[in-house]
């Protein structure tokens, strides 16, 4: 009868090893599963920014062209939303016949008058952590060179 009642605690610290090993097991699983959400949150958040970075920056290279760049009318700046995306294109002007009154020109005696026209586009995308507990804002940049 002895031997019986040494088995039944035996088997009760075993359950409780058991059940603290599980526990263990689980809170590992769920803290390394919480991480991949973050992760692929921040992933798409980043891919989302360079997608509207490329497209902003046709828009601008679209724009430019389509403005006349030897007269008041240069287009400098181009600045857009995109749900929770602050999107701003900076361009600047490289090439010779740049009206003076624009105000993003990098050099306008490096080129030729048979050099085309050159800008430089600098698209910053503006978007917010959510995973962040303080408002931390991450900001993607993408400089472009581009003969027009």
């Amino acid at each position: 009868m002895y031997l019986k009642k040494q088995r039944k605690a035996f088997s009760m610290i075993t359950a409780i090893f058991i059940i603290v090993l599980m526990a263990s097991v689980s809170l590992f699983i769920l803290s390394l599963s919480g991480k991949m959400v973050k992760d692929t949150t921040l992933q798409f958040q980043r891919e989302q920014a360079v997608l509207l970075s490329k497209s902003y920056t046709e828009y601008a290279l679209m724009a430019v062209t389509a403005n006349q760049h030897t007269t008041a009318n240069c287009l400098n700046k181009i600045t857009g939303t995109y749900g929770d995306y602050d999107i701003r294109a900076d361009i600047s002007y490289i090439g010779y016949g740049i009206d003076p009154s624009c105000t993003r020109i990098l050099s306008n005696t490096v080129s030729t008058l048979n050099s085309p026209l050159n800008i430089i586009i600098d698209v910053f995308i503006k978007y917010p952590d959510y995973d962040h507990p303080g408002d931390l804002n991450l900001t993607y940049h993408q400089r472009t060179l581009q003969k027009i």
